[in-house]
């Protein structure tokens, strides 16, 4: 019997033209009926042929219920606030343009949410794909801004403070609507500036409201990564961008949750000090440097410097 739970998945593009069709190619080989879910792909203002590349697709797949819309205010926020609203299903699912779901991902999700009635939202593991490998100065402590995800091993609930990450969340669309989707003030990518952590929020609110947060190992994406874009740049902006996500975020509570955020972004400096001086006796010193890089990124955008 085909299950009445229908899920809408919400892809924000943003120059993505080299695997945009890999990120659609996925969903349309899920192994759920075509019936019981739609893609929306808000593209937001996408200067390379990311528009055309999607118009092909949907073209060349008239029997699923995939959608394209143009959203011109610049932010992720912005972009799936806008899908959300066009979206038909009872689940919305967030997933990145550059994610690629496992062929069972649509269909756990489902089974998941008719099992467990009492989940608000849900995450699932996020996989780096490294084009055309690992670096051999990534670890664990670096790869989350990447992408790699892996809370636990088995199904559980989040904790207080704990969240999935963009790449791969879901939430009912009740509840969405209920705490007003994502908020504007954290729109992820600007140009060349990111003020992140717009998911976190997301869920923070979720949680204040009661709604449980679960996380499920068996729902999966890849996420592309291609190495050679990870230069020192551009991981000072992705996580020069998490520190102003938090500015903005604790700010809005009071001055106070400001200086508290402050003191737990010197402690967690301090840790990736001896996380580094771990990693070197340990014979990995390319490991070392780039641990205490994050955290003084991070704290630099916490501090609202350039």
């Amino acid at each position: 019997m085909e299950n009445c739970i229908k899920i809408s998945v919400v892809i924000c593009t943003y120059n993505r033209a080299a695997y945009i069709a890999a990120a659609l190619e996925s969903l349309i080989a899920q192994t759920i009926a075509k019936s019981s879910f739609e893609v929306i792909v808000a593209n937001n203002n996408s200067t390379d042929n990311t528009e055309l590349i999607c118009k092909h697709f949907i073209a060349a797949h008239p029997d699923y219920a995939l959608h394209f819309l143009n959203e011109p205010k610049q932010g992720a926020s912005f972009a799936r606030n806008t899908g959300a609203a066009l979206a038909k299903g009872d689940l919305l699912c967030f997933m990145d343009d550059d994610a690629i779901a496992a062929p069972d991902y649509l269909e756990k999700i489902i089974d998941f949410f008719t099992t467990h009635p009492d989940a608000g939202g849900l995450g699932g593991r996020i996989i780096p794909k490294y084009i055309p490998e690992e670096p051999k100065w990534m670890s664990y402590y670096v790869s989350s801004l990447v992408g790699n995800f892996d809370y636990n091993k088995n199904i559980c609930v989040f904790q207080p403070g704990k969240y999935p990450l963009e790449s791969n969340m879901i939430i009912k669309k009740a509840d969405f609507k209920a705490i007003g989707g994502f908020n504007e003030n954290l729109p992820g990518v600007v140009g060349t500036i990111r003020i992140g952590g717009e998911g976190k929020e997301l869920f923070y609110r979720l949680q204040a409201i009661g709604k449980k947060i679960y996380y499920h190992p068996g729902i999966i994406v890849q996420h592309v990564v291609e190495v050679n874009k990870l230069t020192k740049e551009y991981m000072y902006r992705v996580a020069s961008g998490i520190g102003r996500g938090e500015r903005r975020r604790v700010l809005a509570i009071n001055r106070w949750a400001y200086v508290k955020k402050i003191m737990e972004y010197q402690f967690k400096l301090g840790a990736s000090v001896i996380l580094a001086f771990q990693y070197t006796l340990q014979g990995n010193p390319a490991k070392a440097w780039p641990v205490i890089q994050f955290r003084i990124d991070a704290f630099k955008g916490l501090l609202n410097q350039s």
